[in-house]
Protein backbone atom coordinates (compact mmCIF):
# COMPACT_ATOMS: atom_id res chain seq x y z
CA UNK A 1 0.00 0.00 0.00
CA UNK A 2 1.37 3.41 -0.92
CA UNK A 3 1.47 6.43 1.41
CA UNK A 4 -1.36 8.02 -0.60
CA UNK A 5 -3.60 4.96 -0.19
CA UNK A 6 -2.76 4.67 3.49
CA UNK A 7 -3.59 8.34 4.03
CA UNK A 8 -6.96 7.71 2.38
CA UNK A 9 -7.49 4.88 4.89
CA UNK A 10 -6.63 7.32 7.72
CA UNK A 11 -9.32 9.70 6.47
CA UNK A 12 -11.84 6.84 6.37
CA UNK A 13 -11.20 6.01 10.05
CA UNK A 14 -11.40 9.71 10.98
CA UNK A 15 -7.73 10.23 11.82
CA UNK A 16 -6.83 13.89 11.49
CA UNK A 17 -3.30 14.57 10.31
CA UNK A 18 -1.39 17.67 9.31
CA UNK A 19 0.79 18.54 6.35
CA UNK A 20 3.82 16.47 5.43
CA UNK A 21 2.96 13.27 7.34
CA UNK A 22 5.69 10.80 6.38
CA UNK A 23 5.10 7.06 6.75
CA UNK A 24 8.13 4.77 6.52
CA UNK A 25 6.48 1.39 6.25
CA UNK A 26 2.88 0.78 7.26
CA UNK A 27 1.84 1.48 10.85
CA UNK A 28 -1.15 -0.24 12.43
CA UNK A 29 -3.66 2.49 13.27
CA UNK A 30 -7.06 1.86 14.86
CA UNK A 31 -9.52 4.64 15.70
CA UNK A 32 -13.08 3.47 16.43
CA UNK A 33 -16.18 5.62 16.13
CA UNK A 34 -16.31 8.19 18.93
CA UNK A 35 -12.54 8.16 19.54
CA UNK A 36 -10.10 10.87 18.46
CA UNK A 37 -6.65 10.48 16.92
CA UNK A 38 -4.81 13.58 15.70
CA UNK A 39 -1.31 13.83 14.24
CA UNK A 40 0.30 17.26 13.74
CA UNK A 41 2.32 18.71 10.87
CA UNK A 42 5.70 17.33 9.75
CA UNK A 43 5.44 14.05 11.67
CA UNK A 44 7.40 10.92 10.75
CA UNK A 45 6.11 7.47 11.66
CA UNK A 46 8.61 4.66 11.10
CA UNK A 47 7.28 1.13 10.92
CA UNK A 48 9.65 -0.89 8.77
CA UNK A 49 12.61 -2.84 10.11
CA UNK A 50 15.20 -0.82 8.18
CA UNK A 51 13.65 2.58 8.90
CA UNK A 52 15.45 2.78 12.24
CA UNK A 53 18.68 0.88 12.72
CA UNK A 54 18.09 0.44 16.46
CA UNK A 55 16.17 -2.67 15.30
CA UNK A 56 12.41 -2.28 15.36
CA UNK A 57 10.54 -5.32 16.71
CA UNK A 58 7.20 -4.34 15.20
CA UNK A 59 5.35 -1.72 13.22
CA UNK A 60 4.23 1.43 14.98
CA UNK A 61 0.82 0.91 16.58
CA UNK A 62 -1.47 3.89 17.28
CA UNK A 63 -4.63 2.66 18.95
CA UNK A 64 -7.59 4.46 20.48
CA UNK A 65 -9.30 1.40 21.91
CA UNK A 66 -12.71 2.72 22.93
CA UNK A 67 -15.16 5.50 22.15
CA UNK A 68 -14.04 8.63 23.99
CA UNK A 69 -10.35 7.71 23.95
CA UNK A 70 -7.91 10.16 22.38
CA UNK A 71 -4.35 10.37 21.15
CA UNK A 72 -2.99 13.84 20.36
CA UNK A 73 0.39 14.02 18.64
CA UNK A 74 1.92 17.49 18.17
CA UNK A 75 3.92 18.89 15.28
CA UNK A 76 7.38 17.64 14.26
CA UNK A 77 7.06 14.37 16.18
CA UNK A 78 9.06 11.27 15.23
CA UNK A 79 7.87 7.79 16.21
CA UNK A 80 9.82 4.57 15.55
CA UNK A 81 8.18 1.18 16.00
CA UNK A 82 6.35 2.35 19.13
CA UNK A 83 3.00 1.28 20.56
CA UNK A 84 0.74 4.10 21.74
CA UNK A 85 -2.41 2.55 23.22
CA UNK A 86 -5.17 4.76 24.67
CA UNK A 87 -8.35 3.88 26.54
CA UNK A 88 -8.40 7.39 28.05
CA UNK A 89 -6.03 10.09 26.73
CA UNK A 90 -2.42 10.32 25.57
CA UNK A 91 -0.85 13.66 24.61
CA UNK A 92 2.58 13.92 22.96
CA UNK A 93 3.98 17.44 22.67
CA UNK A 94 5.53 18.97 19.57
CA UNK A 95 9.19 18.37 18.66
CA UNK A 96 9.30 15.10 20.59
CA UNK A 97 11.05 11.94 19.34
CA UNK A 98 9.95 8.51 20.49
CA UNK A 99 12.63 5.84 20.21
CA UNK A 100 12.34 2.35 18.81
CA UNK A 101 10.06 -0.17 20.49
CA UNK A 102 8.75 2.24 23.13
CA UNK A 103 5.34 1.50 24.69
CA UNK A 104 3.06 4.29 25.93
CA UNK A 105 -0.01 2.98 27.76
CA UNK A 106 -2.71 4.89 29.62
CA UNK A 107 -4.28 1.72 31.01
CA UNK A 108 -3.64 -1.62 32.70
CA UNK A 109 -4.90 -3.71 29.71
CA UNK A 110 -6.75 -6.01 32.15
CA UNK A 111 -8.54 -5.47 35.47
CA UNK A 112 -6.20 -5.69 38.44
CA UNK A 113 -8.93 -7.27 40.61
CA UNK A 114 -8.86 -11.06 40.03
CA UNK A 115 -12.65 -11.42 40.13
CA UNK A 116 -13.14 -8.68 37.55
CA UNK A 117 -10.37 -10.20 35.44
CA UNK A 118 -12.14 -13.60 35.49
CA UNK A 119 -15.37 -11.88 34.38
CA UNK A 120 -13.35 -10.10 31.66
CA UNK A 121 -14.92 -6.82 32.81
CA UNK A 122 -13.47 -4.20 30.47
CA UNK A 123 -15.07 -1.42 32.55
CA UNK A 124 -12.81 -2.40 35.47
CA UNK A 125 -9.60 -1.70 33.52
CA UNK A 126 -7.74 1.10 35.30
CA UNK A 127 -6.95 4.15 33.15
CA UNK A 128 -5.19 7.47 33.73
CA UNK A 129 -4.12 9.98 31.05
CA UNK A 130 -0.50 10.25 29.93
CA UNK A 131 1.11 13.57 29.03
CA UNK A 132 4.53 13.93 27.38
CA UNK A 133 5.75 17.52 27.04
CA UNK A 134 7.32 19.34 24.14
CA UNK A 135 10.87 18.83 22.87
CA UNK A 136 11.37 15.50 24.65
CA UNK A 137 13.52 12.58 23.58
CA UNK A 138 12.28 9.14 24.60
CA UNK A 139 15.00 6.48 24.22
CA UNK A 140 14.47 3.01 22.79
CA UNK A 141 12.61 0.27 24.68
CA UNK A 142 11.02 2.69 27.17
CA UNK A 143 7.76 1.79 28.94
CA UNK A 144 5.58 4.78 29.91
CA UNK A 145 2.75 3.72 32.21
CA UNK A 146 -0.69 5.16 32.91
CA UNK A 147 -0.84 8.48 34.71
CA UNK A 148 2.70 9.47 33.76
CA UNK A 149 3.50 13.14 33.16
CA UNK A 150 6.80 14.08 31.55
CA UNK A 151 7.65 17.79 31.42
CA UNK A 152 9.06 19.77 28.51
CA UNK A 153 12.67 19.30 27.33
CA UNK A 154 13.11 15.94 29.05
CA UNK A 155 15.21 12.96 28.01
CA UNK A 156 14.11 9.45 28.98
CA UNK A 157 16.96 6.94 28.96
CA UNK A 158 16.74 3.67 27.04
CA UNK A 159 14.86 0.90 28.82
CA UNK A 160 13.35 3.16 31.49
CA UNK A 161 10.05 2.26 33.13
CA UNK A 162 8.25 5.58 33.68
CA UNK A 163 5.49 6.02 36.23
CA UNK A 164 4.64 9.30 37.94
CA UNK A 165 5.31 12.97 37.28
CA UNK A 166 8.58 14.51 36.17
CA UNK A 167 9.41 18.21 35.95
CA UNK A 168 10.68 20.10 32.90
CA UNK A 169 14.35 19.95 31.84
CA UNK A 170 15.50 16.67 33.33
CA UNK A 171 17.00 13.34 32.35
CA UNK A 172 15.00 10.35 33.56
CA UNK A 173 16.36 6.79 33.63
CA UNK A 174 16.06 3.45 35.34
CA UNK A 175 13.45 1.01 36.60
CA UNK A 176 11.62 2.62 38.24
CA UNK A 177 12.58 5.79 36.40
CA UNK A 178 14.10 8.59 38.48
CA UNK A 179 15.55 11.98 37.71
CA UNK A 180 19.29 11.47 37.28
CA UNK A 181 20.20 14.92 35.95
CA UNK A 182 18.77 18.35 35.32
CA UNK A 183 19.50 20.11 32.03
Amino acid sequence: MTNALYKLYLKLIHVEYGDKLSLKGLPFIYNPKGASLTIGNNCVIKSSFMSNLVGLYSRTILLTRVSGASIEIGNNVGISGATIYARSRIVIGSNTNIGGNTKILDNDFHPVDPGERLKDNKDAIGTLPVHIGENCFIGCNVLILKGSKIGNNCVVGAGAVVSGSFEDNCVIAGNPAKIIKRV
